[in-house]
């Protein structure tokens, strides 16, 4: 038992009798040594406010009741942070969707045991699944060479490929050196080492139209290159950042943006007028046009002139279908 756990038990422990419980059936219930059951029994009352008392006469802990209104003590609500939180429910959510297959019997333990850890941490049976949502944002089916890609990353070698580009509707084959498997914004991609390219590449996993693992062994990318490609610029199709964009956003909208991070190497000021500035490192155009866009008149692109052209032309042209 962790720290959590032996205060959750011996908290029901106190509340389920009505006579003093003894120190030896604490440490048994708590499996615990005497030293440890004192460290609880104090933490208890100490951080929880706990009216845990003493009965020498009958040699046993109880809870005291409210001497006014005859309540017995509840623990207060103890909450995960917000990392903790998201991470349990999101995989419980993954392991829900999960079809029946060869790892079922070996998931199932997993999925109940985060299920008693919910209900324990939060006091509400299975309340805390139907109150808080995980909304996923338009994902796409991973595609049916998931296994084939994890495969070849796993066992360090490499992929062909025949890889569908959407934005120009045609088909082209590729031998990669997978790198990493990267989940971002609900969907799945490979970073690998292209060998038509000789350079680093993302690929999404649903576009990949044929894959088969070759006998040859993948070419290793050392750690500092791969963070640079990553985490270098804005977006997931990064690189090295060559250029910052400098947007202007309205009052109105900046109270929410100036509380959001786009990129780890980010600059930000609040001007004199009211507006927020948020300078932000980038290389390649769409994604960051994409969220730029969604801003509509609340933002505006100062610089660089070749990216505040791109936004207009692409404003412009939304406007065209709204005469």
């Amino acid at each position: 038992m962790d720290r959590f756990d032996r205060i959750f038990a011996l908290h029901q422990l106190l509340s389920s009798h009505r006579n003093p419980v003894s120190r030896q059936r604490i440490e048994q219930v708590l499996e615990c040594s005497r030293a440890t059951a004192k460290r609880i029994v104090d933490n208890m009352r100490d951080y929880l406010n706990a009216p845990i008392e003493y009965d020498r006469t009958r040699n046993g802990y109880y809870y005291a009741r409210d001497s006014e209104y005859g309540e017995m003590y509840e623990l207060p609500g103890v909450w995960f942070n917000a990392s903790e939180l998201h991470a349990l429910l999101s995989v419980q959510q993954l392991l829900e969707a999960v079809q029946p297959g060869l790892l079922e019997r070996q998931l199932a333990p997993l999925k109940a045991h985060i299920g008693e850890l919910l209900k324990a941490q939060h006091g509400g049976g299975d309340q805390i699944s139907r109150r808080i949502r995980i909304l996923r944002a338009a994902p796409r089916p991973a595609g049916e060479y998931f296994q084939t890609v994890a495969n070849a990353l796993a066992q360090r070698r490499r992929l062909a490929i025949t890889y569908f580009k959407r934005g120009e509707e045609r088909l082209s084959k590729r031998e990669l050196s997978p790198q990493r498997l990267l989940h971002y914004r609900d969907n799945w991609y490979l970073e690998a080492w292209c060998h038509l390219r000789q350079s680093m590449r993302t690929f999404a996993l649903d576009s990949i139209r044929k894959a088969s693992m070759l006998e040859s062994a993948a070419q290793e990318i050392d750690e500092q290159s791969l963070r640079d490609y990553s985490a270098g610029a804005y977006g997931i199709f990064s690189g090295g950042a060559d250029q910052t964009a400098v947007l202007l956003f309205r009052p109105e909208r900046a109270r929410w943006v100036s509380a959001e991070q786009w990129h780890p190497n980010q600059q930000s000021r609040w001007l004199d007028d009211g507006r927020y500035e948020l300078k932000v490192p980038y290389s390649q155009t769409p994604e960051l046009i994409m969220d730029i866009l969604k801003y509509g008149p609340d933002v505006e692109v100062a610089e660089p002139q070749a990216l505040r052209e791109l936004v207009r032309e692409r404003l412009r042209q939304a406007a065209e279908i709204y005469p």
